[in-house]
């Protein structure tokens, strides 16, 4: 049965087009946005998700080649098993699955469409949206989920040279780089990962880590493997070191020793990602804390806007290595309780 509220079901736009109002908007159609419209959809809420790029557009976005730390099991959402022969999935594997899902319990999503502005109230929030040509639309909806994950955001350097062409805050393949120069910045397991994957295809590679070793949470069958290509030094690691400028041909280091200068062809730094804060901010949303931890309600997850939930690693704020798809897949049922919870009380 879909929601029910005191309210008219349609109202007039700009245009006088009468506009129906949906149960619930799901910013995001990643894996946690997924499930939480399928989770409503199941309690009988009528869903339309928005998308600003493509169904699982972070995962999309991973390098192509990336196999998850994780088994298929825990990766799974709306009850539907991912049939997977790897015990680690692949990316292209898990696309394929989340489209399955997807197209199993027809979600309504709109891709390539980015909700720029949210207006209105709990029962009746106005979503403005832009698609990938720029023209503008609306939506309308009682109640909002937002699902907007962390990886289109990457934690800048804020360095001289950052701007330029040869510095990358994402990883996909190797290929691009044999016999080039290039520094890796980080120390967890995407730095670990891309210093190795463009080692063994022939680049040169130089590892920059803030701190004096690598980081103790890097996987452990990733870990001895860049220790090992550092001690034996087929891969250079600048410890304790930060990179201060960038130059079309070189990179400056602070080291303990002091300032040197690397001959340099590409950049990768791989220093993590952070929602979009300005966005949460912008719905009202207050956040608290160093780690920006926004007001939520950790059991119905509703934010401290009345009508908004929040799912997925938004939850923990800055502290993006707290919720994955294997925890945040469970959002959904949460906020399809406090829905329906939200419901009965509306009609007693």
């Amino acid at each position: 049965m879909a929601y029910a509220v005191s309210m008219t079901n349609l109202r007039v736009d700009g245009s006088g087009v009468k506009q129906a109002a949906h149960d619930v908007l799901v910013i995001g159609a990643g894996p946690t946005g997924l499930a939480c419209a399928i989770d409503a959809q199941k309690a009988g809420f009528d869903v339309v998700l928005v998308e600003k790029g493509c169904v699982c557009n972070s995962l999309f976005h991973y390098p192509s080649n990336m196999v998850f730390f994780t088994t298929p099991e825990l990766l799974e959402i709306g009850a539907i098993p991912f049939p997977s022969p790897n015990q680690k999935p692949t990316r292209d594997e898990a696309l394929e699955y989340y489209r399955q899902v997807a197209a199993h319990y027809e979600l309504d999503i709109r891709q390539y469409h980015r909700v720029v502005r949210v207006t209105g109230v709990d029962g009746d929030f106005q979503a403005q949206t832009r698609d990938r040509y720029g023209r503008e639309g609306g939506l309308r909806s009682r109640k909002l989920i937002v699902a907007t994950g962390y990886y289109d955001l990457p934690n800048l350097l804020r360095i001289p040279g950052e701007e330029l062409s040869k510095v990358h805050h994402y990883y996909d393949a190797p290929h691009p780089y044999y016999d080039t120069d290039v520094v890796v910045i980080g120390a967890k397991n995407s730095a670990a990962i891309a210093a190795l994957e463009l080692w063994r295809h022939g680049a040169r590679v130089t590892l920059i880590v803030r701190e004096g070793e690598i980081h103790p949470h890097v996987k452990y069958w990733i870990k001895p493997d860049i220790e090992n290509r550092i001690k034996n030094g087929e891969i250079r690691a600048l410890f304790n070191s930060n990179v201060v400028a960038i130059t079309p041909d070189t990179v400056q280091v602070e080291t303990p020793e002091g300032r040197i200068e690397l001959k340099n062809d590409f950049v990768f730094a791989m220093t993590g990602y952070h929602p979009d804060f300005d966005f949460l901010s912008a719905l009202g949303i207050r956040s608290e804390g160093e780690d920006r931890l926004p007001a939520c309600n950790p059991e119905t997850l509703e934010s401290n806007v009345k009508g908004i939930y929040l799912a997925g690693v938004i939850v923990a704020g800055a502290r993006t290595n707290e919720i994955f798809i294997e925890n945040g897949r469970f959002h959904g049922a949460q906020i399809a309780r406090a829905l329906k919870a939200a419901t009965e009380g509306l009609r007693e």
